[in-house]
């Protein structure tokens, strides 16, 4: 029997019910990096978490702003996952302030960390994602692809 199909509602409700993604990003040597961060999601499927202005993730991301993710499918109850792939930026200002609110209604500790030197917020807009539920038989995997207003487009409705 075939499941209702997954709306982007439920695809960002289940994003937002995960604390922790893991982070990929290129060095400059093209060598791939990755990382645990604490995310928080927008309404808009942005990605916010913060970091080290020293880290590598912060260095790589200046230099190339490509960003991927993987957010869930590590329970051993729970086979469902996201696979996102986006573009990073240090919102300044408006904006700055704007993704610091969302990341702190997710992670009320990092008021804290603003304090600690060289603390940034990276934001992501995403370029691709795809959705993963084997907890289901067949399988549902769906795909969405954004334009860089960060729309989804209309061949992936």
């Amino acid at each position: 029997m075939a499941s209702d199909p997954v709306s982007m509602n439920d695809i960002r409700e289940f994003m937002r019910s995960q604390r922790y993604a893991v982070e990929a990003s290129v060095a400059q040597e093209s060598k791939p990096q990755a990382a645990v961060v604490g995310i928080a999601v927008s309404d808009s499927f942005e990605i916010v978490f913060d970091t080290l202005g020293t880290s590598r993730k912060a260095a790589n991301l200046r230099a190339n702003p490509r960003i991927a993710f993987v957010i869930g499918g590590l329970g051993e109850t729970d086979a469902r996952s996201v696979q996102y792939e986006g573009i990073a930026d240090e919102p300044i200002g408006s904006e700055q302030e704007r993704i610091r609110e969302l990341y702190f209604l997710r992670f009320p500790d990092g008021r804290d960390r603003l304090h600690w030197p060289a603390i940034t917020h990276f934001r992501t807009r995403p370029v691709w994602i795809r959705f993963s539920d084997y907890n289901q038989d067949p399988p549902v995997i769906v795909e969405f692809a954004f334009d860089d207003k960060g729309n989804v487009n209309a061949d992936n409705r």
